[in-house]
This record gives structure tokens, sequence and C-alpha cells, in this order.
């Protein structure tokens, strides 16, 4: 089957066009659409595809970053001040990979894949839409929540909050195949201290369930504890909870609930994974 190839200059041209074509899809780094196209797995008539600098840049605005869904793992890991995510972004492949993989393609990557996400969403990011008024954003969890069923149009940026002074970014990846395989489970946890006590923690796991999630029990069992072996004792009891992880070739779910606790411990009180 011949896929056209459509490119515009400006992404709001591609956005429009991708709209107006239920068999187009957009291609932004092509790690995901060229799989399944040599798969064939990926019924498309059309790629469409955008040379707007806008779409890849990165920027500061006021306390946010404010990250170009076209930014690849390679574009966040040469950001110094992106260095919050740059554990996050080096578990995505390999170094060919992560010069083509981008931030806005990891959010629709399906489990047990997304790693980057997972950071993303443990900070509270928001993404916003090519075309969208004013620019205006929406939280990733309800991207992630909705990303099946609804129309997303094509994202144009991802926003992340600065972490807070005190605070810590803390990212595991756990894999079989070492340094590049495919998720066991992915932890991200963003843990801001109020003295040496958690205030507002944010943690968030990859491949525990249809895509990257908060988990609230965690979090509220972490509230106004330190971070010793007593004080995420409840938070450890409750590791799994309201999760949903699949069994497939990489691990079974039996598997990854029992090593969750395992590794958000170690993450927690500062361990070797």
């Amino acid at each position: 089957m011949t896929i056209a190839v459509r490119t515009f200059s400006q992404l709001n041209e591609a956005a429009s066009a991708i709209a107006s074509d239920r068999d187009a899809a957009f291609f932004g780094g092509g790690t995901l659409i060229m799989r399944g196209i040599n798969e064939g797995h990926a019924h498309i008539s059309a790629i469409v595809r955008t040379t707007d600098a806008e779409f890849r840049a990165i920027r500061t605005a006021g306390s946010n970053f404010e990250i170009g869904a076209g930014a690849t793992m390679s574009d966040v890991l040469a950001n110094r001040e992106l260095s919050f995510l740059h554990e996050a972004a080096r578990a995505v492949g390999g170094p060919a990979i992560r010069n083509m993989a981008t931030v806005g393609g990891n959010l629709f990557a399906r489990s047990p894949y997304g790693d980057f996400t997972a950071a993303l969403l443990a900070l509270d990011a928001r993404v916003a839409a090519a075309g969208s008024s004013g620019g205006r954003e929406t939280p990733l969890a309800d991207l992630l929540r909705d990303r099946e069923r609804n129309g997303h149009g094509v994202i144009s940026h991802v926003s992340v909050p600065r972490p807070a002074g005190g605070a810590e970014m803390r990212f595991v990846k756990v894999s079989r195949v070492k340094p590049k395989g495919v998720s066991v489970i992915t932890i991200a946890a963003y843990l801001p201290l109020s003295g040496s006590r958690v205030q507002g923690a944010r943690i968030a796991y990859g491949a525990m369930a249809p895509t990257p999630v908060r988990v609230a029990a965690v979090e509220q069992a972490l509230e106004g504890k330190t971070l010793d072996a007593s004080g995420v004792a409840q938070a450890l009891a409750v590791a799994t909870d309201g999760t949903s992880p699949a069994s497939d070739p990489i691990a079974s779910e039996w598997y990854r609930r029992e090593v969750a606790p395992v590794h958000l411990k170690r993450l927690l009180l500062g361990q070797p994974a």
C-alpha cells in the first residue's frame, strides 16, 4: 500500500490536516508509527509531519518549562536546566532511539513503554494541543485517561513545573535487559520536603496499568513521613493499590506486583536499584 507523506512548515497546518483526514497519522520522531507500518499494524493512507522549529523548542515560561512535543530525548539530555528529567530521558532506548524519540510521541506509547511520561506525570505536567485557544493546557493525567477514547489532536508542547527548592525528583526503570530493556516497572517520585518530612509527594508508575498512573495510596501514606525505613513502611504496604498491571512477554502481573514494593523502597530510601 502506498502511503503519502505531507509536510507542513507550520504546526497548526499539520494539525488541521490531521483533523480533516481520519486515515492520516502524525509523524514526530517515527519510533512508534514506523514500527507499526513496518509490522503491518498501522493502516493509514498518509503521514503528516511539520518542520516548524517551535515544535522542537524548549523554553522557560515563568516557573515552568515548555518542552515542544517534537523535542527528542537527546534534546532533553542536552538541556542542563532539565537535569531533573535526564534520568527518565536516558531510560528511553539507546542513543539512536533517543535521537529520534520525541516527548510528544512518548505520551502515546503503550504499556510497558512510556517511561518518560511517568516522570512527567509525577511532575504534574500539563499538555497543550496545536491550535487550542490561547494555547490552553490540560492536565497530562486527563490526556492519558482519555487518549484511547477521544480525539486529542496534535500535542504542541508539554508544560512542566520547575521543581521547588528542596524537592527531589527520583526515577528508576526496572528491566531484565540492561541498559535498554523494556520496563518491568518504572517508578517516578517527586518528593518535596518540609524540614525532614514529605509534603505533597507525587508518585507515578509505568507498566503498572494501561497508561502511566499516579499512585494515590502511596502518596497519601507518605504525607508527613520521613524518608527512612519506618517512615516509608505504610507506603510499601499499599505500593500496588489502584494498579492493574498486565501479563506480557516481559513480566507477569504477579511478578510486577511482587517487585513494585521492593523497588519503591529502594527509590524512597535512596538505595541503588
